[in-house]
Protein backbone atom coordinates (compact mmCIF):
# COMPACT_ATOMS: atom_id res chain seq x y z
CA UNK A 1 0.00 0.00 0.00
CA UNK A 2 1.02 3.58 -0.33
CA UNK A 3 2.95 4.80 2.22
CA UNK A 4 1.15 7.97 3.23
CA UNK A 5 0.83 8.73 6.68
CA UNK A 6 -2.29 10.86 8.60
CA UNK A 7 -2.79 10.08 12.20
CA UNK A 8 -0.47 11.84 14.81
CA UNK A 9 -0.70 8.22 16.51
CA UNK A 10 2.01 5.72 15.48
CA UNK A 11 2.39 2.00 16.77
CA UNK A 12 5.65 -0.17 15.68
CA UNK A 13 5.15 -3.80 15.45
CA UNK A 14 8.33 -5.74 15.54
CA UNK A 15 8.12 -9.13 14.32
CA UNK A 16 9.49 -11.85 12.20
CA UNK A 17 8.49 -14.24 9.03
CA UNK A 18 7.40 -17.61 10.79
CA UNK A 19 10.07 -19.57 9.14
CA UNK A 20 10.53 -22.82 10.76
CA UNK A 21 14.25 -22.62 12.31
CA UNK A 22 14.57 -19.30 12.86
CA UNK A 23 11.15 -17.59 14.68
CA UNK A 24 11.03 -18.40 18.66
CA UNK A 25 14.38 -20.48 18.52
CA UNK A 26 14.56 -20.59 22.35
CA UNK A 27 11.21 -22.61 22.67
CA UNK A 28 12.36 -25.24 19.54
CA UNK A 29 13.90 -27.26 22.24
CA UNK A 30 10.08 -27.60 23.75
CA UNK A 31 8.00 -27.38 20.56
CA UNK A 32 10.12 -28.26 17.71
CA UNK A 33 11.26 -25.64 14.73
CA UNK A 34 7.98 -26.24 13.40
CA UNK A 35 5.90 -25.97 16.48
CA UNK A 36 7.70 -23.00 17.51
CA UNK A 37 7.25 -21.19 14.23
CA UNK A 38 3.38 -21.94 14.35
CA UNK A 39 3.30 -20.56 17.79
CA UNK A 40 4.89 -16.99 16.92
CA UNK A 41 2.50 -17.29 13.94
CA UNK A 42 -0.15 -17.31 16.34
CA UNK A 43 0.80 -14.39 18.81
CA UNK A 44 2.06 -12.63 15.90
CA UNK A 45 -1.67 -12.73 14.13
CA UNK A 46 -3.21 -12.02 17.80
CA UNK A 47 -1.14 -8.99 18.04
CA UNK A 48 -2.09 -7.66 14.88
CA UNK A 49 -5.34 -8.11 15.02
CA UNK A 50 -5.54 -6.18 18.30
CA UNK A 51 -3.19 -3.27 16.62
CA UNK A 52 -6.03 -3.33 14.44
CA UNK A 53 -8.97 -1.87 16.48
CA UNK A 54 -6.93 0.89 16.56
CA UNK A 55 -6.60 1.64 12.89
CA UNK A 56 -8.47 4.98 11.84
CA UNK A 57 -7.05 7.00 14.88
CA UNK A 58 -3.19 4.95 14.76
CA UNK A 59 -1.08 4.13 11.74
CA UNK A 60 0.47 1.11 11.83
CA UNK A 61 4.07 -0.15 10.76
CA UNK A 62 5.11 -3.67 10.94
CA UNK A 63 8.57 -3.86 11.14
CA UNK A 64 9.82 -7.42 9.99
CA UNK A 65 13.47 -9.58 9.70
CA UNK A 66 13.19 -13.23 7.73
CA UNK A 67 11.15 -13.31 4.65
CA UNK A 68 10.03 -9.79 2.20
CA UNK A 69 7.66 -7.54 2.55
CA UNK A 70 5.19 -9.48 -0.46
CA UNK A 71 5.40 -12.45 1.79
CA UNK A 72 4.49 -10.42 5.13
CA UNK A 73 1.25 -8.75 2.94
CA UNK A 74 0.18 -12.71 2.17
CA UNK A 75 0.47 -13.50 5.71
CA UNK A 76 -0.63 -10.41 7.65
CA UNK A 77 -2.85 -8.60 5.27
CA UNK A 78 -2.07 -5.39 2.36
CA UNK A 79 -3.45 -2.63 5.00
CA UNK A 80 -0.59 -2.57 7.15
CA UNK A 81 2.80 -0.34 6.55
CA UNK A 82 5.95 -2.69 6.30
CA UNK A 83 9.64 -2.51 6.43
CA UNK A 84 12.66 -4.46 7.19
CA UNK A 85 14.15 -3.72 10.52
CA UNK A 86 17.16 -1.83 10.13
CA UNK A 87 20.50 -3.03 10.97
CA UNK A 88 21.83 -3.15 14.11
CA UNK A 89 21.54 -4.38 17.75
CA UNK A 90 17.85 -3.86 18.92
CA UNK A 91 18.81 -0.16 21.09
CA UNK A 92 20.28 0.42 17.56
CA UNK A 93 16.70 -0.84 15.30
CA UNK A 94 14.22 0.94 18.11
CA UNK A 95 15.89 4.29 17.81
CA UNK A 96 15.48 3.84 14.07
CA UNK A 97 12.32 2.76 14.22
CA UNK A 98 10.88 6.14 16.63
CA UNK A 99 13.19 8.68 14.65
CA UNK A 100 11.96 7.55 11.60
CA UNK A 101 8.19 7.77 13.02
CA UNK A 102 8.75 11.12 14.01
CA UNK A 103 10.39 12.46 11.17
CA UNK A 104 7.27 11.44 9.06
CA UNK A 105 5.05 13.51 11.32
CA UNK A 106 4.26 11.38 14.38
CA UNK A 107 3.44 12.83 17.87
CA UNK A 108 2.77 9.71 19.61
CA UNK A 109 4.67 6.60 19.37
CA UNK A 110 4.40 3.14 21.00
CA UNK A 111 6.57 0.47 19.69
CA UNK A 112 5.76 -3.49 20.92
CA UNK A 113 6.84 -6.83 19.88
CA UNK A 114 4.42 -9.93 19.24
CA UNK A 115 5.54 -11.85 22.27
CA UNK A 116 2.81 -11.22 24.69
CA UNK A 117 -0.33 -12.49 24.43
CA UNK A 118 -1.76 -10.29 26.62
CA UNK A 119 -0.93 -7.58 25.46
CA UNK A 120 -4.74 -5.90 23.84
CA UNK A 121 -6.70 -3.35 22.29
CA UNK A 122 -7.54 -1.54 25.71
CA UNK A 123 -3.87 -1.04 26.65
CA UNK A 124 -2.88 -0.25 23.48
CA UNK A 125 -5.34 2.88 23.78
CA UNK A 126 -4.06 3.32 27.51
CA UNK A 127 -0.46 3.84 26.25
CA UNK A 128 -1.09 7.19 23.76
CA UNK A 129 -3.87 8.29 26.33
CA UNK A 130 -0.62 7.92 28.57
CA UNK A 131 1.76 10.11 26.26
CA UNK A 132 -0.44 12.90 26.22
CA UNK A 133 0.75 13.51 29.80
CA UNK A 134 4.24 11.45 29.82
CA UNK A 135 7.50 11.40 28.28
CA UNK A 136 7.71 7.45 28.60
CA UNK A 137 5.28 5.09 29.01
CA UNK A 138 6.08 1.65 29.58
CA UNK A 139 5.18 -2.03 29.81
CA UNK A 140 7.54 -4.70 31.84
CA UNK A 141 7.49 -7.63 31.75
CA UNK A 142 7.93 -10.91 34.20
CA UNK A 143 11.30 -11.39 32.72
CA UNK A 144 12.76 -8.20 33.39
CA UNK A 145 12.41 -6.46 30.29
CA UNK A 146 9.83 -4.65 28.76
CA UNK A 147 6.59 -5.60 26.06
CA UNK A 148 6.00 -1.63 25.03
CA UNK A 149 7.46 1.43 25.32
CA UNK A 150 6.18 4.70 24.31
CA UNK A 151 7.67 8.00 24.10
CA UNK A 152 6.65 11.18 22.01
CA UNK A 153 9.88 12.65 20.97
CA UNK A 154 13.03 11.10 20.38
CA UNK A 155 15.30 9.70 23.38
CA UNK A 156 17.98 7.33 21.90
CA UNK A 157 19.76 7.63 25.62
CA UNK A 158 17.00 5.07 26.41
CA UNK A 159 18.19 2.59 24.12
CA UNK A 160 21.77 2.83 24.61
CA UNK A 161 24.03 0.64 26.85
CA UNK A 162 21.54 -1.54 27.13
CA UNK A 163 21.86 -5.37 28.57
CA UNK A 164 19.42 -6.91 25.69
CA UNK A 165 17.40 -9.88 26.48
CA UNK A 166 18.24 -10.12 29.91
CA UNK A 167 16.15 -9.61 33.42
CA UNK A 168 17.55 -5.89 33.87
CA UNK A 169 16.81 -4.43 30.64
CA UNK A 170 13.45 -2.92 32.18
CA UNK A 171 15.70 -1.70 35.43
CA UNK A 172 18.32 -0.61 33.32
CA UNK A 173 15.52 1.29 31.14
CA UNK A 174 13.92 3.09 34.32
CA UNK A 175 17.32 3.72 35.51
CA UNK A 176 18.45 6.16 32.11
CA UNK A 177 14.80 7.61 32.05
CA UNK A 178 15.08 8.78 35.29
CA UNK A 179 18.57 10.00 35.03
CA UNK A 180 17.13 12.33 32.23
CA UNK A 181 14.29 13.45 34.49
CA UNK A 182 11.62 11.76 31.93
CA UNK A 183 8.06 11.65 33.18
CA UNK A 184 7.26 8.13 33.32
CA UNK A 185 3.91 6.31 32.96
CA UNK A 186 3.85 2.24 33.74
CA UNK A 187 1.65 -0.36 32.47
CA UNK A 188 0.73 -2.95 34.15
CA UNK A 189 3.17 -6.25 33.86
CA UNK A 190 2.60 -9.26 31.61
CA UNK A 191 3.87 -12.09 30.45
CA UNK A 192 6.75 -12.57 27.05
CA UNK A 193 6.46 -16.12 25.75
CA UNK A 194 10.04 -16.47 24.91
CA UNK A 195 11.11 -19.78 26.59
CA UNK A 196 9.79 -23.49 27.49
CA UNK A 197 9.13 -22.44 30.97
CA UNK A 198 6.75 -19.47 29.95
CA UNK A 199 4.85 -22.21 27.90
CA UNK A 200 2.77 -22.85 30.88
CA UNK A 201 1.65 -18.98 31.49
CA UNK A 202 0.32 -19.46 27.60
Amino acid sequence: MTDRRSAEKHLIIFTRYPKPGKAKTRLIPALGAAGAAALHRQMAEHTVSQARLLQGDVDIDVLFVGGDRAQMQDWLGHDLHYHPQSVGDLGDRITHAFQSAFDRGAKFVVAIGTDCPDLDASLLTLAFQKLVTHDLVIGSATDGGYYLIGLHYPIPDLFQNITWSTSIVYQQTIAIAEKLQLSIANLPMLSDIDRPEDLEKF
